[in-house]
């Protein structure tokens, strides 16, 4: 009796599953996701960028972000010549996107020290101090317009304003 009981259930299972199609999420289920994110999941919401957002701080920030950042947000940090940027799930954002930019400066800051799993966005305090973490907040804070810095050479980019 279990076996049979267990056979149809797991076969109303496989129907129910095999009438599911993946679907990008909609306004109210983005809202919730990035709600959730930035009140509970992300750390840091408290934390404050201790370092001014000088022009030395922001362009080391840029150095960084284009020795390591560039190659999923490209140079200016709004996804310019990244051919997959758009294909991943989720994609990756903009960062000068409302969403990005609706994170506190400490929720940037761990984002950028932890990684957020399963998005793709790998932990990266083994690869910067913590000020060099600052200063890549600063710039994403001040990113230039789309485009102006061209496309990453790794993808076929002349790595040079347009």
């Amino acid at each position: 009796m279990f076996h049979r009981t267990f056979g149809i259930v797991g076969l109303s299972l496989l129907i129910v599953l095999a009438g599911c199609q993946v679907r990008s999420p909609g306004g109210i289920e983005t809202s919730l996701i990035q709600g959730t994110k930035r009140r509970i999941t992300i750390g840091g919401r408290a934390d404050s960028n201790p370092l001014r957002p000088t022009p030395e701080n922001i362009h080391a920030g840029q150095q960084n972000f284009t020795a390591y950042c560039m190659v999923c947000h490209g140079l200016d940090g709004q996804n310019t010549g990244v051919p997959f940027a758009d294909k991943m799930s989720p994609p990756v954002p903009p960062l000068n996107s409302k969403s990005v930019q609706a994170y506190t400066d400490g929720q940037l800051h761990w984002i950028i020290a932890n990684g957020v799993a399963p998005s793709g966005m790998p932990a990266s305090k083994e690869i910067f101090h913590d000020e060099e973490i600052w200063q890549l907040v600063l710039y994403i804070r001040n990113l230039p317009p789309k485009g102006s810095l061209g496309e990453p050479q790794v993808y076929g980019g002349s790595g040079k304003p347009n």
